[in-house]
């Protein structure tokens, strides 16, 4: 007997970039026959035979179930909402690559069922692609112009072509497109210039680009005795630092002992006072009973033997004698030399 059939175009394979929107298509025709109620099932058939297949959407007495499948929540549905008209295609938005995978749509409507099975196969795109340069930049040398994509599904092609001057690559240089590495052999001058490498697979391209210099050799001996004698003259500069540093606080110590440095070998200075009063206690004897007969005797004694310290005072910083009103003889008649006389005050002390 006659029962329904799907009549969609038979497209096993399907081949989408990450990010995007596939449809898998499922369109049947029903027939007379055909009187049971209408279910449309989209199953996942996993890769490892060992499990089951696991239900993403159906369509049954005229409801739609799409909760069976967390993974494609929200971002699957029915292509026709009215799946009754014939069109039971789904469509999966914002594709992972964890959508890889077989499909299958299952029509049913007793006694007819039919199925198909499509393979999706989920791509990403080449990104984040980074050019570099390995080895020396100097004539003469071999250089090494690296690209490398951190992310895209394989396989995974890298072309370079050269951007300033003429797009021809140098007639020395080797490319390997499955690496992205190309070598530039005994390097020249007119070997300078941007280079752009393009990474591609079956579903887009990413790019970067990169500037070769190409110079003569650097003059190494003449780096190198620089260094020396930079690093002799900072050496030196350091020393004189630290010469001038150590001297000042040599110094400054030394002015510190001085200072503070007591001399233990000189005897401490007499004082004015006591001096005088034993200059005068030692003489008051022969001076009380001082008389015009024995005045004879003290002529002969010089006046410079009297301690010049203990007068050396104006008569303001010696009020003592200055306040005295003791009239000595006159001795100038009797020719003797004029000394100073001691005399007793009213409390009975010698002034």
């Amino acid at each position: 007997t006659r029962s329904l059939t799907i009549t969609s175009v038979d497209q096993p394979m399907f081949e989408k970039a990450q990010g995007e929107k596939v449809t898998l298509p499922c369109t049947f025709e029903l027939s007379e026959e055909d009187e049971g109620p209408l279910d449309i099932e989209w199953v996942l058939i996993p890769a490892d035979n060992q499990k089951k297949e696991q239900i993403i959407i159906m369509y049954s007495v005229d409801k739609i179930y799409s909760h069976y499948y967390a993974a494609l929540n929200g971002r699957m549905q029915f292509t026709n909402l009215d799946p009754r008209s014939g069109d039971g295609s789904l469509d999966i938005l914002n594709l992972k690559a964890a959508d890889t995978g077989t499909y299958q749509c299952k029509v049913k409507k007793a006694p007819g069922v039919q199925s198909r099975k499509i393979q999706l196969t989920v791509l990403v795109k080449p990104a984040r692609t980074k050019c570099s340069i390995e080895g020396s930049q100097e004539i003469g040398k071999d250089v090494t112009l690296k690209c490398v994509s951190q992310e895209g599904s394989p396989l995974l092609s890298y072309d370079w072509r050269r951007v300033s001057g003429t797009q021809n690559l140098p007639t020395t240089s080797m490319l390997n497109k499955n690496t992205g590495e190309l070598l530039l052999k005994n390097a020249s001058q007119e070997n300078s210039g941007i280079y752009n490498c393009v990474a591609s697979n079956r579903v887009g391209t990413d790019e970067c680009s990169v500037e070769l210099n190409v110079t003569p050799p650097i003059n190494t001996a003449g780096i190198i005795t620089g260094a020396i004698i930079g690093t002799l003259l900072g050496l030196s500069v350091l020393c004189s630092i630290i010469f001038c540093f150590c001297k000042k606080h040599r110094d400054k110590k030394y002015e510190k002992e001085v200072h503070h440095d007591i001399r233990e070998d000189v005897p401490p200075p007499k004082s004015r006072s006591s001096t005088a009063r034993s200059y005068i206690g030692s003489n008051r004897s022969s001076l009380g009973s001082m008389s015009p007969s024995n005045m004879e005797g003290y002529t002969k004694t010089p006046y410079s033997q009297v301690p010049s310290e203990d007068f050396e005072r104006t008569p303001a910083q010696n009020p003592t004698f200055a306040s005295s009103k003791v009239a000595a003889p006159n001795l100038s008649r009797m020719g003797a030399v004029p000394v100073m006389i001691p005399a007793q005050s009213k409390d009975g002390s010698i002034v």
